[in-house]
Order: structure tokens, then sequence, then C-alpha cells
């Protein structure tokens, strides 16, 4: 699924990262850890097909993200990646279910109202589908983007520092959400994240 070899990223052509080779296998769990600062999101952002890396071989279901233009970055990861940030980015203006509908849209696929209700139900906020974003929690919102990301069934689930502002209840609940996502979907999940209290959770780990 993911195959990284000598792979950099520069700001500016200036700040340069470079990162360990890593491979994760199909329907697999992994962790990026370290602390703040250090590369993971930016290593995260990559993968997903954010933004484009400088230098090396990045292989997403055996395609080189490298050697695609932003054009077909955007309708690769539209196709095959699904990513929670740190912060939901909801459309406020739009109702919890719409929000689901959009990343179909946006990813050229049908809607698919019943699809969508059935992500929300199985996500335990089913009965929020006709509420806007400001009319719900912080928690649910949380959930909701776990929905929005998983709505197309990607190959790849990638999430965001997903618990680093949770207790230790609520931070193990989200880790058991985000497994058994990938898992409904068939997807391989990738976490980035300083929290190692979710460290023991991923037998996969990339130290940086």
């Amino acid at each position: 699924m993911l195959n990284i070899q000598g792979l950099k990223h520069s700001y500016d052509g200036k700040a340069v990262i470079s990162y360990p080779d890593w491979e994760v296998k199909e329907g697999n769990h992994a962790i990026i850890l370290g602390n703040s600062g250090c590369g993971k999101t930016t290593l995260l952002h990559l993968i997903g097909g954010l933004m484009p890396p400088t230098h090396g071989v990045l292989e997403v279901s055996g395609e080189n993200l490298v050697q695609k233009s932003n054009p077909k970055l955007d309708r690769f990861r539209g196709e095959n990646i699904g990513i929670v940030f740190q912060k939901p980015h909801l459309v406020r203006s739009l109702t919890v279910k719409e929000n689901l509908t959009l990343s179909q849209y946006l990813a050229h696929k049908k809607i698919d109202g019943k699809r969508a209700q059935e992500v929300l139900d199985h996500l335990g906020v089913g009965e929020l589908a006709n509420r806007k974003v400001h009319q719900i929690s912080q928690g649910q919102a949380q959930r909701v983007a776990i929905g929005r990301a998983v709505i197309n069934k990607p190959k790849l689930l990638l999430a965001d520092e997903p618990t680093a502002s949770l207790d230790d209840e609520n931070c193990q609940k989200v880790i058991d959400l985000l497994k058994s996502q990938a898992e409904e979907t068939g997807a391989t999940l990738i976490v980035a994240t300083h929290d190692h209290r979710v460290k023991s959770e991923f037998q996969n780990q990339l130290a940086l």
C-alpha cells in the first residue's frame, strides 16, 4: 500500500526534511510518532497527496505520487484516500449529512444519501444528519469528520493527531473508531501523532 524511499521535502528551497524508508502493507494499521515540529504532519500530507515531495519515491497503492501533476494528484486522492484532519474543517453552511455527500461530489462519485446515512448511523451520530455543524458538539464533529473520510471507501485512511485534545477514555474510543472504520471499508490506516498513549495500539511504527 505505502512505500517510501529516499523521501525529502523542502520549504522555499531551504529547510529540508528527510524521511526514513518505510513500508506499510495493504490493510495494516500503522503510526507515525514524533514531537511537534518533527515533520510528521508534513509526511502525512505528502502521503495524502496534499503537497508534492521534492525528491524520492512515494508510492501509494502502486502509484508514484512524485510523478503526478496536481490535477492527477487531486483525482487520485479523491478516489483512493480519506483524511481526518486535526480539526474537523466541516462546512458550516451545510448539514452533517451534506458534509458527507459533498465528499462524494468532490470525488466525482454518485451522490448516495443512503450510504451517507448508513455511515452516520454506524458512527453513532445518525440522528444529527439534518443538523448544521454549529449545532453539534466537538466530539460529534470529530465523528462526522471520520465519516466524511470513509464515505467513499478509500484504500488509505489517514488521521492527523486525532487524540491530541482528548482524555484517556475518549482517546481510546477514537482509536477504536478509526480502526473499526478502516476494517469496515478495507482501508489501510495510518495515524500521525505525538500522543504516546496510542503507541501500543500499532505494531508498525515510524519514529521521527
